[in-house]
């Protein structure tokens, strides 16, 4: 028994996409995978054309939306919270919208408002998978096999919560998540600017070196692995860096703290001081390793 019974123009376990990038895309791909219904939407039309020809059912349509019983928002975070304002009318009962942006106070405080008083919920989510590419072209049925899914539920009751969060997972069972952790909107986004956001601007800023224009030759695992989120979706991670500045504006400042001991320790020559700071680093990798 469900808290919020499904519309009669429900068709149980059909699914709807907005966006088609990489996200949206793998998706598409591990539901069509598995035989699963699938409507989507998408920008460019081209896309959507491809997507069509051996991926998804049809176009999700006006007339479309109202069948589906889970809606994935997979575009930029303006462009999700934008499309939740113009569709929530044909929204049916019962159904559920996850979005799959990388910053959840935002688009959870905004969408969750589009919701409210509606018959449908939105649950802000975030599936911890992708690469460095973007784009349909590079998205793949197997993109969240055993990936965590980070998941913010708005406030409801206990009851009515368990019933969504199972639902939820039901239907996103085709996608094979290997866990499914709860957390609030503040929780999510100060933890992903470290384990996320930091690890982009870090890359990024690491590659403008003069010397990575001549590095061939004297690379292997090091370097491949410290720049391959360098390179990235510019206009999309500005949008999430924006609307993160504050955590991660202060992690930005703690590792330039931190390697500002490093390069007192080399132009100092103190080789036990430098000795210290990396044997700590390692310490701490091998705690957090052990949890």
């Amino acid at each position: 028994m469900t808290a919020r019974a499904l519309a009669p123009e429900v068709v149980p376990g059909r699914i709807g996409i907005v966006g088609l990038g990489l996200m949206g895309g793998s998706f598409a791909k591990a539901f069509a995978a598995a035989g699963v219904e699938t409507f989507a939407w998408n920008r460019t039309r081209s896309t959507l054309e491809l997507a069509m020809i051996e991926t998804v059912s049809g176009e999700l349509t006006d007339e479309v939306v109202p069948t589906c019983e889970l809606l994935i928002l997979a575009g930029y975070p303006a462009a999700a919270v934008s499309w939740l304002e113009e569709m929530a009318p044909l929204i049916s009962a019962g159904a559920i919208v996850i979005d799959t942006v990388g910053v959840k106070r935002v688009i959870c405080e905004r969408c969750e408002k589009i919701a409210e008083g509606r018959p449908f919920t939105f649950v802000g989510c975030h599936p911890m998978a992708g690469t460095q590419y973007s784009g349909f072209a590079h998205a793949r049925a197997s993109m969240f096999r055993g990936a965590p899914m980070v998941v913010v539920p708005p406030e409801m009751d206990d009851f009515e919560r368990a019933d969504v969060l199972e639902r939820l997972k039901e239907l996103l069972e085709p996608c094979g998540f290997g866990s499914f952790t709860l957390a609030t909107p503040t929780e999510h986004d100060r933890v992903i600017a470290f384990t996320s956001q930091l690890a982009h601007v870090v890359s990024n800023a690491y590659v403008k070196s003069p010397t990575a224009r001549a590095h061939r030759g004297f690379s292997a695992g090091s370097y491949r692995d410290l720049t391959r989120v360098a390179r990235l979706n510019a206009p999309m991670w500005t949008e999430l860096f924006l609307d993160n500045a504050d955590f991660l504006s202060e992690e930005i400042g703690t590792i330039i703290r931190s390697l500002s001991e490093y390069k007192e320790a080399i132009d100092a020559r103190d080789a036990a001081r430098l000795e210290s700071l990396l044997a700590e680093g390692d310490k701490i990798k091998r705690e957090v390793d052990r949890r």
